[in-house]
């Protein structure tokens, strides 16, 4: 077969002499071999410091690139090692891929650029890669991004922090976004304070001292690290969890009521509950007839689960109050009510809310920052997770998370 002529243009790499190129029937592709220009050898694959050679290595080695027409290509090289002072025995640095990777530079930018727009599974079918080398892949391009993107906590103001579940046997990573710029900042596995003061300790203090706003649900284990760490910054607690509170002490109620007409006996009142948890859970103006209907029933049979139901209804009411000093009127109102009310579970909501978070749910009244991006970003995630049916390693979910949601600006090779 006749030898192709194949430029350095063509295959997307710089400082490197093509030298010859051939097809190789038993790997049924192109192998092209390479070598860097004279200025770029001798250097440490890891600082790229120029150091004495040290051996000629194991040989030749294949890289694999960017298809050529129909057909895998690979780039060929000698690989021979060097002495760097500060690394010891290394490879020598190659311009065309990075330090022990056995994929070419374009080829992860492809990778990573798919991966953005397709399925883990579909970019490994359409490219002919293992799934797992779609993670790693994507694992470099990611530390690659984050060591030229600069200080990405610079300016850092207000933050929101969640954890998310992403694997059967309570596996959780959690999750810091920038409300500012609305990308998600930082991830790691675990949910406890001591993974979430890993990030505090990579911020550094006086990073830590310019946080202002912190959004977060209840967990006592975030209250205790954005304490311990941030001196200035203010909690606003969630409206949506604070809000989900109501409701399960709602459904606490409609489940001692339902549980007491069964053992009294009284079964009209009994099957009038059944169907009912959706007509006390849902917003009054999105309740369809028949749910109106079950409600008014409720109104005129169940005192107190209807109690129950305006308790809720009223907290609700607190996060809507364009005023902040209003909500915040209308917050002492709720707790008041709730204290006399004499519906156990809202009696002790009430105390919860007046003993340890009531500043908080002031802050976000003042503020009007809430968990709702971070929330998107958790539903995001779930969808990537469901669209590569599951991950095995976090740092292979972590990496994806950040390509997708971090706002790196991933480019296909040869495109500005």
């Amino acid at each position: 077969m006749r030898r192709l002529r194949v430029s350095a243009g063509v295959l997307g790499v710089e400082l490197t002499v093509v030298e010859s190129s051939r097809y190789d029937r038993e790997v049924d592709a192109l192998i092209v071999s390479v070598r860097p220009y004279a200025a770029a050898g001798s250097r440490c694959g890891v600082c790229r410091r120029r150091c004495g050679g040290y051996d000629r290595g194991r040989g030749r080695r294949r890289w694999r690139t960017l298809d050529v027409g129909v057909k895998r290509c690979y780039l060929e090289a000698d690989m021979p090692r060097v002495r760097c002072p500060g690394h010891g025995v290394v490879a020598a640095w190659v311009p065309w891929a990075r330090h022990n990777a056995g994929h070419t530079l374009v080829f992860d930018q492809k990778v990573a650029w798919l991966t953005t727009r397709m399925s883990k599974a579909a970019v490994a079918g359409k490219l002919r890669i293992a799934w797992a080398t779609v993670g790693e892949i994507i694992a470099r391009v990611m530390a690659d991004q984050d060591a030229v993107a600069g200080d990405r906590y610079a300016g850092l103001r207000r933050i929101g922090i969640d954890e998310i579940s992403y694997k059967r046997g309570h596996k959780y990573l959690t999750l810091v976004v920038n409300h500012d710029t609305r990308h998600l900042l930082w991830m790691a596995e675990g949910r406890s304070k001591t993974t979430l003061a890993r990030f505090f300790v990579e911020l550094g203090p006086d990073r830590c001292a310019g946080i202002e706003l912190v959004s977060a649900d209840g967990a006592d284990w975030i209250f205790n690290a954005v304490r311990d760490h941030c001196p200035h910054a203010e909690i606003c607690l969630d409206p949506f969890h604070v809000v989900a509170w109501a409701t399960k002490a709602l459904d606490e109620v409609r489940r001692s009521v339902w549980n007491d007409a069964r053992r009294a006996g009284n079964k009209i009142l009994a099957t009038s509950l059944q169907g009912a948890r959706y007509a006390l859970w849902k917003n009054r103006d999105d309740l369809t007839g028949k749910q109106q209907t079950k409600l008014a029933m409720i109104a005129q049979t169940n005192k107190p689960l209807y109690k129950a139901y305006l308790l809720k209804e009223l907290l609700r009411a607190v996060f809507a109050k364009p005023d902040a000093t209003a909500g915040a009127r209308l917050l002492d109102d709720w707790t008041s009510w709730a204290t006399r009310s004499q519906v156990t579970p809202f009696v002790d909501l009430a105390r919860k809310i007046r003993s340890y978070f009531r500043g908080d749910i002031i802050n976000t009244l003042t503020h009007k920052l809430s968990n709702g991006l971070i929330e998107s970003s958790n539903t995001k995630i779930r969808l990537l997770t469901r669209i590569a049916f599951g991950f095995k390693s976090a740092q292979a979910l972590i990496a994806l998370a950040k390509l997708h949601l971090g706002g790196y600006n991933i480019q296909l090779p040869g495109r500005s």
